[in-house]
């Protein structure tokens, strides 16, 4: 039946269809941080032929999978058995109306080449912080990145999406036409259909000041702390990343290192932003400097074959945030801490309205990772300790951010969405995809 199936859809489809034993096919089937082996593999170069291969997935009855950079830490850009839609041929990237700054951006476009395409208008759009990350993928469950405190998520700044639907209409969603589904897909991730083109208004950027600076991993209870309490009355342009106990740097001993971007390129103004970090302790390393911020977005590293990843993450409020301060940083003084790392937001992403977007975690000042990478039983075998430190951490934090994590269970699912946003989202999915054909994700059931 798939065969004659993929025969009828051959007639009809605009772009690659990948089997097993296509040149392509060992290129394809995969995604960055998992391995697949998908029945088959469709390309389509069009958004006609994203229509026909939503209707050929859904009469197939197998698996679907929607890949667009491929960057999921859970892997749902593959499967084993199943159909791969990739919108890779789908990166288009058009400013379209100057004056407002609105760019249009093709469903399998990278951020990269949005940053790229954008710099020589002078514009940017708030995004991750990885070029090979897809905007999609990123864009559908918020998008946390360089310009996050001031200019918000890359979702806020989305104004219209083109989305194919699980019968494979195309509908066009915005703030009057389908709002509901816009808000949707703010936040709840791929569950509508596929964003076949994302329209965004863009902002006039300058050049940012960009780098890391670094202290003795022993200071780190002083750093981490003086850090948080800078960054809530540090300048919005001012976005921050701690990263400490790195495993392959030291572990206990590696350095304390602050990830810093200063949205703007006056000298002055940046240092009388970042000085207050600088002397948080004693620096040991410092490579500050002014960049275009399309070199901000750092190249994704494909790990060897046999490395696996295990990441989680979770939103930390004011009151919360001392106490899982210090739970963090005692953990990181000791042999065989996870690579821990502590985002600071709040800013503009605050300044939305907690039911504006499906996006449920607005009055977060902090969010905090934890990552064990390594050959399978290396990581296995820090599960529990893992486990464990999260179990201290709970009454702490709240929720989790979809883009970061590696599991995607019904609990994982809770957290992302609170109970009312998970009922909201549950009826637009009975509105536009009732049979749950788009499951391959944080997966919201059809109410």
């Amino acid at each position: 039946m798939t065969t004659t199936n993929l025969e009828t859809l051959s007639r009809e489809f605009s772009g690659d269809i990948i089997e097993p034993g296509h040149p392509d096919y060992a290129a394809k089937s995969g995604a960055l941080l998992a391995p697949g082996a998908p029945a088959v593999i469709l390309r389509p170069s069009s958004v006609g032929g994203v229509q026909a291969a939503v209707k050929y997935a859904a009469a197939s009855g197998l698996a679907l999978s929607v890949r667009g950079g491929g960057h999921s830490f859970a892997g749902f850009g593959t499967n084993d058995g199943g159909i791969v839609i990739d919108l890779g041929r789908l990166d288009g990237v058009e400013v379209v109306e100057g004056g407002w700054h609105v760019v249009r951006i093709g469903g399998g476009a990278t951020w990269g080449r949005v940053a790229e395409a954008l710099a020589p208008h002078g514009l940017a759009i708030s995004s991750g912080d990885t070029k090979g990350v897809g905007v999609g993928g990123l864009t559908l469950a918020g998008g946390i990145g360089w310009k996050v405190r001031k200019h918000g998520l890359a979702l806020d700044s989305l104004v219209r999406a083109e989305i194919v639907t699980a019968d494979g209409r195309v509908v066009s969603a915005d703030e009057d036409e389908n709002a509901e589904l816009f808000w949707a897909v703010r936040g709840g991730g791929g569950n509508f259909g596929i964003v076949t083109a994302f329209e965004f208004a863009a902002h006039p950027t300058t050049e940012v000041f960009h780098g890391k600076i670094a202290f003795p991993g022993a200071q780190a209870t002083q750093v981490v702390q003086g850090w948080a309490d800078y960054m809530r009355i540090a300048p919005e342009a001012l976005t921050t990343i701690v990263a400490f106990a790195n495993p392959f740097a030291g572990g206990p001993e590696a350095p304390v290192e602050i990830f810093v971007t200063f949205d703007g390129d006056g000298e002055e103004e940046a240092n009388a932003a970042l000085d207050p970090i600088r002397h948080l302790g004693t620096v040991i390393a410092d490579d500050v400097a002014l960049k275009p911020y399309a070199e901000t977005l750092e190249e994704g590293q494909t790990p060897p074959p046999g490395i696996r990843f295990h990441t989680r993450n979770a939103f930390v409020e004011r009151a919360g945030a001392d106490a899982a301060l210090q739970i963090l940083t005692e953990i990181g003084a000791t042999p065989g801490s996870p690579f821990l790392t502590i985002r600071s937001i709040g800013g503009a992403l605050a300044r939305v309205a907690d039911d504006a977007t499906a996006f449920a975690h607005r009055r977060a000042e902090l969010m905090i990772g934890t990552a064990a990478v390594g050959p399978a039983p290396v990581v296995e075998a820090a599960l529990p300790a893992l486990d464990a430190l999260w179990d201290r951490l709970a009454p702490h934090v709240s929720g989790t951010y979809a883009n970061f994590n590696t599991t995607a269970d019904d609990k994982d699912v809770a957290a992302a969405y609170p109970a009312d946003t998970y009922k909201r989202l549950a009826a637009v999915k009975r509105r536009y995809d009732p049979a749950n054909l788009f499951s391959g994700n944080y997966n919201v059931r059809p109410l």
